[in-house]
């Protein structure tokens, strides 16, 4: 019996180019989301890079910073590349930007079972992107967009 409970968790895994910033933020905050209703038992949620630039570094201190100014730790996390294996482990593959979406379907050679999507697409931004801290040096905006999606994402799954 519980291997059969095991199997029909959903497993999500946001996507960002290093891992360092916004997927370990949606990876924790949806965590936290999951675990605050009381579901979290019925997800496997994790989160890897497209790029291997940040390899094995930890959440970026202006994200780990946001992340604890709202309850919410990440300890523990280490950046790793999403692999073409890791497209049949998950159920849903979670994007922040159009570009990660192309690196993906360079990873894996496609999306045949229409896995992959953007975060904001579970909002009604559809279609936008998360704002890339990396560049804007805005860890609020960030923050707001990441908080929207998981909690659309999170409303669609319920």
């Amino acid at each position: 019996m519980h291997r059969d409970f095991m199997e029909t968790r959903t497993k999500i895994l946001f996507v960002c180019h290093g891992n360092i910033c916004r997927s370990p933020m949606a990876e924790f905050v949806m965590k936290d989301m999951a675990a605050k209703r009381g579901v979290s038992d019925r997800f496997e949620i994790d989160s890897a890079a497209t790029s291997r630039e940040e390899i094995g570094n930890p959440v970026y201190p202006p994200a780990r910073r946001k992340l604890a100014e709202n309850g919410i730790g990440c300890s523990g996390h280490r950046a790793w590349q999403m692999t073409k294996k890791d497209y049949d482990r998950y159920d849903m593959i979670i994007c922040m930007d159009y570009n990660n979406i192309r690196n993906i379907h360079r990873i894996t050679g496609g999306d045949p079972e229409g896995k992959i999507s953007l975060l904001l697409d579970h909002t009604a931004r559809a279609g936008q992107e998360v704002a890339d801290p990396w560049y804007t040096g805005n860890f609020d905006a960030t923050w707001r967009d990441v908080t929207e999606g998981c909690e659309g994402l999170l409303d669609e799954l319920l």
